[in-house]
């Protein structure tokens, strides 16, 4: 049995993008729970099994998965014919997991730097900055409208979730922004924040 622990637009919100690009979210049961917010809304809720009170959280029988970069490379090898991945085997497969991994190691610590206005040498050492961000995504889709050759995959339902909710954060560069707003626009990303607005009606 797989169950995800989501809470409508927040960060789980990718997962369910994805699961609908799969074409594999009939196969997932969602169980909504709150979080607490930046604006101090919300809370931990107690019916929400991640340690820390996050989301997302993927339930596998017994087994959990956290870390949406985690997820979703789960993701890709328990359903090796979805759409939308590149599964074991495929030739771009290291990219596709290296991009996964980059996203929570590199782009989002450094977009929260950013925008907490927090800089420090270690931090560049470390990490980079938004300049190496944005040098990768454009090297990244250089040629291409997606990131990989094989077409739009969960590496961009990811890697363009946070510029969804902060548009102003968007790169300069032409590429980079047709590229968020084509995935923006991608059924998935629309059936994902349709079903977020649902639930948040319905609550």
């Amino acid at each position: 049995m797989l169950t995800l622990y989501h809470s409508p637009h927040s960060r789980s919100t990718t997962i369910t993008a994805a699961l609908c690009a799969m074409g594999v979210a009939d196969r997932v049961e969602t169980r909504l729970v709150t979080i607490p917010r930046v604006d101090g809304s919300g809370g931990r809720d107690p019916a929400n099994p991640h340690p820390e009170g996050k989301v997302p959280l993927l339930v596998h029988d017994s087994v959990e998965i956290w870390e949406r970069g985690a997820i979703l490379a789960y993701l890709s090898e328990l359903f090796p014919d979805a759409e939308a991945i590149c599964p074991p085997g495929h030739p771009e497969r290291g990219t596709f997991l290296s991009l996964l991994a980059w996203y929570g190691a590199v782009m989002e610590p450094v977009l929260i730097c950013e925008a907490a206005g927090v800089r420090h040498e270690w931090i560049t050492a470390a990490i980079r900055g938004p300049g190496e961000v944005a040098a990768r995504l454009s090297r990244q889709l250089r040629g291409r409208d997606w990131l990989l050759d094989c077409g739009y995959t969960v590496a961009d339902t990811l890697l363009h979730g946070p510029f969804a909710y902060f548009p102003e954060a968007v790169p300069d560069d032409p590429a980079i922004r047709a590229w968020v707003a084509r995935c923006a626009g991608h059924p998935a990303s629309v059936a994902a924040l349709e079903q977020d607005s649902r639930a948040l009606a319905s609550a």
